[in-house]
């Protein structure tokens, strides 16, 4: 059975994986024997981000990219193939939201998500993808959402880049399921960060609709949707292409309109 898990000797880029589920996915990763590649625009996150691997006595490659900048992507997917190897799993993880009313919204805003979200994996996709053709085989793994699918208020940029990077995760399929790549997205639910920490204490009202909407009873954690990467990423996901898959403890099977959540 762990050999359905074995990464040892593959080459994984994790972008954007200097922190919370792009952070918990590539330790995941190293675990299983990859050799992990994280890229991210802060130098001190990168440097952080090495000392966490370090702490959890793993290795980590880490280099300043931007993913929006084709010129840039390709410096430093050809410094990634020089000194570790050709990528043989992508986690398009890089993400940035803005939480404005679509009047409030400017158009400079609702771009930037849209090149960053749903732009730049393509742009790194269509990179590393050739190596994988001609090896016959990858895996691609695009960090979607629950907006993948539905919209809610003040995250219209957001939500249109993560319902495009669904549509665009299965076109790839279409083009590139026949050369032995598997490309899937996953779809977080709301997951316990440093970035939620403020709204999930008890009694804010987002915590509160959390708590009683997600059938599961809790927050998910960093590593239960590094759990479902280590899974698309590996043998045991060989048939499974174009797939989005949910880590959400349930709440898309339970999330409706309420009066007066709306708002949240």
């Amino acid at each position: 059975m762990t050999d359905l898990f074995d990464l040892t000797g593959k080459v994984a880029l994790v972008t954007g994986g200097t922190h919370g589920i792009g952070l918990a996915t590539g330790i995941l990763l190293a675990k299983a024997g990859a050799k992990v590649c994280v890229n991210d625009l802060n130098e001190v996150k990168l440097q952080a981000c090495r000392e966490n691997y370090k702490k959890a006595g793993l290795d980590v490659f880490v280099l300043r990219f931007d993913v929006t900048d084709e010129a840039d992507v390709d410096r430093g997917i050809g410094i990634i193939e020089k000194s570790v190897g050709s990528v043989d799993i992508l986690v398009n993880n890089a993400g940035i939201i803005k939480r404005i009313p679509i009047l409030e919204m400017a158009i400079s805003d609702y771009k930037q998500v849209i090149e960053v979200d749903l732009v730049a994996p393509l742009i790194v996709s269509r990179r590393v993808v050739p190596k994988m053709i001609e090896k016959r085989s990858g895996k691609i793994i695009n960090m979607c959402s629950m907006m993948s699918v539905y919209g809610r208020n003040t995250v219209s940029a957001y939500a249109s880049a993560k319902g495009g990077l669904k549509l665009l995760t299965q076109s790839m399929t279409c083009e590139w399921a026949k050369y032995n790549i598997q490309i899937n997205g996953i779809g977080p639910g709301y997951i316990a960060t440093a970035q939620t920490a403020p709204i999930r204490e008890n009694g804010h009202p987002f915590n509160d609709l959390v708590m009683t909407r997600t059938p599961a009873g809790r927050w998910g954690e960093p590593e239960d949707v590094a759990n479902a990467a280590l899974f698309l990423a590996s043998k045991a996901s060989n048939f499974v292409n174009g797939h989005i898959l949910f880590v959400d403890g349930g709440i898309l099977a339970n999330f409706g309109y309420v009066k007066g959540e709306n708002d949240l």
